[in-house]
């Protein structure tokens, strides 16, 4: 059996664009300034007027440093990770002393020791949120989600393989170049899942991927297989979570085609819209068809590999309308470039 590696993700800053990390790093300073605040007071009236102190001061450098670090996330990107947060701790430390005079304002004496005691703060709570983001970005990566992404990656069924190969050895004989190209195909599927994919990959890789299976599913179903794709030309390059797409399709195969008795249409639509994709994929629905463990898996996988990726800011959905089952993903538009 395979060994599953536990927490061997390099480390990483967050992605200062995402408004998951963002409203954590508000969420996280404020806290430990409510914290602070708390310990220096010894009653209410003491603690709500250091919070309005603090608050007076802290507020104008923390807007200012998210501002920054979401400017320069695509610069931190580039760092090495300590390199990286070396030059976090810069910007929060010189946004700390640029703003320091102004604190003056707020009944500051303005003394060089008060400006050393602020941006000692500013870079112990610097220290604190970037072993915060550490912590978390270890706890989405330990042994059960990388097992539950290689259940996913394995998740090429066991009866489509051997319906397919027995699709392809009626082929031999009547038709050897159909059957070369569906071992081609084959081969190339699994290739492809059972590689080391944690990154995120180009959507035309994944519809590569999805075509290869549709066109293996489609040697033993026939004329009851019918896909419509309808796709933004501009989509290719937009980064995606391996395997985001495939196992969706393999369900509509499975739970939308295989049991009815008619041609069925999966429909496939990709566009993008303004700074966000849009995936959306339907397939006939069968009321009284009961197997839909696998779906609910996929599902439940997909949105956890969505999360881990783009935290907040991606949506997975899910409907039933019109005799069709119908879901709906939106993520982040990324390119490589």
């Amino acid at each position: 059996m395979q060994s599953i590696r536990q927490n061997d993700l390099p480390d990483a800053l967050p992605d200062f664009r995402n408004l998951g990390v963002i409203s954590r790093i508000l969420l996280s300073v404020n806290a430990l300034a409510l914290l602070f605040a708390l310990a220096r007071s010894r009653e209410i009236g003491e603690f709500a007027a250091r919070v309005t102190e603090i608050a007076g001061s802290l507020e104008p450098i923390l807007l200012v440093v998210v501002i920054l670090l979401y400017a320069g996330s695509t610069l931190l990107e580039r760092l090495a990770y300590v390199q990286g947060l070396l030059a976090v701790l810069a910007i929060v430390l010189a946004v700390t002393a640029a703003l320091f005079p102004f604190q003056t304002l707020l009944g500051g004496s303005g003394e060089w020791r008060e400006l050393a005691w602020s941006l000692g703060h500013a870079a112990l709570g610097t220290a604190a949120i970037a072993w915060y983001f550490h912590l978390r970005n270890r706890a989405f990566s330990p042994a059960i989600s990388e097992a539950r992404l290689q259940a996913l990656q394995a998740r090429i069924r066991p009866h489509f393989l051997f319906n397919t190969l027995n699709a392809v050895l009626s082929l031999i004989r009547k038709d050897p170049k159909r059957a070369e190209g569906a071992l081609e195909d084959l081969a190339e599927l699994f290739r492809t899942v059972m590689v080391d994919n944690r990154q995120l990959i180009a959507l035309g890789d994944e519809l590569s991927l999805c075509r290869q299976y549709l066109n293996l599913e489609q040697l033993r179903l026939g004329e009851r297989l019918r896909v419509d794709w309808r796709l933004d030309p501009a989509i290719e390059e937009a980064l995606v979570p391996p395997m985001l797409l495939q196992p969706l399709v393999e369900n509509a195969v499975y739970h939308g085609i295989e049991p009815g008795a008619a041609p069925g249409v999966i429909e496939v639509r990709i566009e993008r819209r303004d700074d966000r994709l849009w995936l959306h994929l339907a397939n006939p629905y069968h009321e009284d068809y009961q197997h839909r463990q696998g779906n609910h898996m996929a599902l439940a996988n997909i949105r956890e590999r969505l999360q881990l990726h783009f935290d907040v800011e991606a949506s997975l959905d899910t409907r039933i309308a019109d005799g069709r089952y119908e879901i709906g993903i939106a993520i982040p538009y990324r390119t490589t470039q």
